[in-house]
């Protein structure tokens, strides 16, 4: 079976669109086979997006796992004068990002595989539905590698099914030594925090 955590995705390409409609954006995003949830914008990408505070104004943010890119497009166009660092391993969802951004004009969208950032960007801010189903190791690798750049004041949400370990995920969190508290709960999913102590 492929995975959208797969770098070439073996799902033949079907190209379709999909509308994210927020209180404050809509856009039209294309999407494929081979991708997170290519049918609709999922329902924990949704209520993050719903849910979390403004990204800042300036500097370097991060959407960790971008998908086709609802989440950065979503911070581009909250925080024009920032970067967003759109990251991803699969190939098919870094470029639909990149036409995604072009199409909205939002031209300070970075689409990239996670292998390609330059390692001195730090970021003010990380947003991320994170592939639970990578696996616990590979996810706890994956976390460790890039909330480690996050800037002093820099806070990361990330947003958790219940079912899927939002609460045993908080705990692990503390226990590597960030402050992570719960933003937000609904649709029995979680918004987790996650800051320096």
């Amino acid at each position: 079976m492929a995975h959208y955590f797969e770098e070439q995705p073996r799902a033949a390409s079907r190209p379709a669109t999909v509308d994210l409609v927020l209180p404050d954006l809509h856009l039209r995003l294309e999407t494929d086979r081979g991708v997170f949830s290519p049918e609709r914008v999922d329902l924990g990408t949704r209520v993050l997006l719903e849910s979390v505070p403004p990204p800042p104004a300036e500097g370097d943010l991060l959407d960790l796992g971008c998908g086709y890119g609802p989440i950065a497009l979503t911070m581009a166009s909250r925080a024009p004068g920032a970067t967003v660092w759109a990251v991803d391993v699969n190939r098919r969802s870094i470029e639909l990002t990149g036409r995604n951004a072009k199409a909205a004009g939002l031209d300070r969208v970075r689409s990239m595989h996670v292998d390609e950032v330059p390692p001195e960007v730090r970021f003010s801010a990380i947003w991320s539905n994170p592939a639970i189903r990578i696996g616990k190791p590979a996810l706890h690798e994956m976390l460790t590698r890039w909330l480690s750049r996050l800037t002093p004041d820099g806070v990361a949400y990330l947003v958790v099914q219940k079912h899927l370990g939002s609460d045993s995920l908080q705990r692990w969190l503390a226990e590597q030594g960030w402050q992570a508290t719960r933003e937000a709960s609904r649709a029995a999913y979680r918004i987790l925090k996650v800051e320096r102590t």
